[in-house]
C-alpha cells in the first residue's frame, strides 16, 4: 500500500509538473515580443531568387543562366590573397583602432587625393566591415527620427530599409529613361520640404548602370546647398565606369566635401565581395562619429582583411583594370543582343555591371501583367534568371514602362546562351 501511495503520488507530481511546464512555457511564450522596428526592416530581394534556384534539382541548377546577381564572377587577385595569408601567418589576429589601421587609412586617403580632385587625409577615412555600415552609420549620425531621406528609385533597397527602420521617412526619387536613368531635376526640387535632411546617390547606379552627368551633379550641388542637405554618395561602383570615361564624385565639387559622405569599398574593383571590407570618406568630425559607432557595434575590421586591403589599393591594379575590360565588352554583346529583340530595347549604360531593359512591349506581346510575372515565367519555361525592376524599390504611382535588371556577371557564352533563350521565349 505504501509503495503505491508512493507511485500515485509521484504521478500526480509528474503530472502537476508536467502542467506547470506547459502553463509557465505557454505564460514565457505570451511575454517574448519583438520589437516593432522590424516591420520597417527590408532585405535585398535577390537572395530570394538564389534561394529559389537553390532549391531545384542538381540537374536543373547546373542549366540555370544566372543574370541576377551583382557580384563579379571573377576571383580575387593572387596578391591581395597573399596578403592576407601572410599577415595570418604574422599572427595579424587582434584588434585595431575602430576607424581601421592608420596603413590603410592613410592608402585609401592617397589613392582618393590622386584619383579625385579634392584632398583627402587620414582623418577623413574610417574603415568599416561592409560599405552597408556606411548608410547605417550616416543615417544615425547626420539625421533624427522624423527627418526624410531622399533615395533613388529605382535603387538599392537597403537605402528605403534603413532609413525606414531608424525612424526616418523615406521619401523616393524617380530615376527616369528619358534620363538615361538620372533625376528628374524639377521632380527632385519639389520632393524638399523643411523636414528633408538627407539625399542618397548612387553612381553608377545599381540597377541602372547609370552615371550621373555634370548637369546632374551640378544640380544635387545647388540643392544641397540651398537646403543646407547632406548627401550620401555611393560610389562602390565608381571603377567600373567604360567608354574612356573619368568617373567625377559630387564631392569634387566646391563647397561639397564637407557635407558629402562617400560610400566605397573593396568588393566590386578588387572582386572582394566575401571578405567584406568597406570604408567612408567625409569629414573629421563624421568619422570620429562613425568610429564611435564602430566601438559600439562591430569594434572593428578585420585585421588581415584590412592589411590585404592596404596591398589591394597600393599594388597593382592590372587584374581589376583587365576584369573592367571584360565588363565593357560584355556590356557591349549583352546590349547588342538585347536590342535585337522584338519588344526589348535597352539604353547601352555607363558604369557598374547592369543593363536595365524596357520590357514593356514584351510583357504586352506575352500577355503579363507585369515584369515581376514575365521574371517568373522566364525562369519557370527557360531557366534563365532575371530580376524585375520591384526587386528595387517601391513603384512609383505614375510609372507605366516595365523593366528587368540584367547582371553581366558571367561569360560571353552565357550571355549568348541567355538572351537567345530569352529571343525564343519573347519571340515563340
Amino acid at each position: 500500500m505504501h509503495n503505491y501511495l508512493n507511485k500515485q503520488l509521484g504521478n500526480t507530481l509528474k503530472f502537476k509538473s508536467v502542467i506547470l511546464f506547459v502553463l509557465y512555457s505557454e505564460k514565457k511564450v505570451d511575454l517574448m515580443q519583438y520589437s516593432d522596428r522590424l516591420h520597417n526592416l527590408g532585405t535585398e530581394m535577390a537572395f530570394s531568387v538564389l534561394q529559389q534556384i537553390q532549391s531545384f534539382p542538381q540537374e536543373r541548377q547546373e542549366n540555370i543562366i544566372s543574370f541576377a546577381i551583382g557580384e563579379p564572377d571573377f576571383d580575387t587577385p593572387e596578391h591581395i590573397k597573399n596578403a592576407a595569408i601572410e599577415s595570418l601567418k604574422s599572427n595579424r589576429t587582434h584588434y585595431t583602432p575602430s576607424a581601421g589601421i592608420p596603413e590603410l587609412r592613410q592608402a585609401i586617403a592617397d589613392y582618393y587625393t590622386k584619383e579625385r580632385n579634392f584632398p583627402v587625409a587620414m582623418e577623413n577615412v574610417c574603415v568599416l566591415s561592409s560599405a552597408k555600415l556606411v548608410v547605417n552609420f550616416s543615417i544615425l549620425t547626420c539625421t533624427n527620427p522624423g527627418d526624410e531621406v531622399i533615395y533613388p528609385n529605382p535603387g538599392y533597397p537597403v537605402y528605403e530599409s534603413q532609413a525606414r527602420v531608424f525612424g526616418c521617412k523615406p521619401i523616393p526619387a524617380p530615376l527616369i529613361e528619358e534620363e538615361e536613368f538620372g533625376f528628374d531635376i524639377d521632380r527632385l526640387r519639389s520632393l524638399i520640404t523643411g523636414k528633408t535632411r538627407m539625399i542618397i546617390i548612387n553612381n553608377p547606379n545599381n540597377p541602372c548602370g547609370s552615371v550621373l552627368s555634370s548637369h546632374q551633379l551640378e544640380a544635387l550641388r545647388e540643392i544641397a546647398l540651398e537646403h543646407d542637405l547632406w548627401i550620401i554618395s555611393d560610389e562602390i561602383y565608381s571603377n567600373l565606369v567604360y567608354d574612356g570615361m573619368r568617373f567625377r564624385s559630387i564631392a569634387e565639387l566646391p563647397d561639397m566635401a564637407n557635407r558629402t559622405i562617400i560610400l566605397d569599398g573593396f568588393s566590386k574593383y578588387y572582386a572582394m565581395t566575401g571578405w567584406r571590407l568597406g570604408f567612408a570618406i567625409a569629414n573629421q568630425d563624421v568619422v570620429k562619429n562613425f568610429a564611435n559607432w564602430a566601438t559600439n557595434t562591430i569594434s572593428c575590421s578585420a585585421t588581415f582583411i584590412q592589411d590585404a586591403g592596404v596591398v589591394a589599393i597600393t599594388s597593382d591594379k592590372a587584374p581589376s583594370n583587365a576584369m573592367v575590360q571584360q565588363f565593357e565588352r560584355r556590356r557591349n554583346l549583352m546590349c547588342e543582343l538585347i536590342n535585337d529583340i522584338e519588344g526589348i530595347s535597352c539604353i547601352i549604360p555607363k558604369g557598374a555591371f547592369y543593363v536595365f531593359a524596357n520590357v514593356t512591349e514584351a510583357c504586352k506581346k506575352k500577355n503579363f501583367r507585369d515584369a515581376t510575372q514575365f521574371q517568373q515565367r522566364l525562369l519557370d519555361e527557360q531557366d534563365v534568371a532575371v530580376l524585375s525592376r520591384d526587386y528595387f524599390g517601391t513603384r512609383d504611382p505614375d510609372e507605366t514602362q516595365e523593366y528587368i535588371r540584367f547582371s553581366y556577371c558571367v561569360s560571353r557564352d552565357d550571355i549568348e546562351k541567355g538572351i537567345a533563350r530569352i529571343k525564343k521565349f519573347i519571340e515563340s
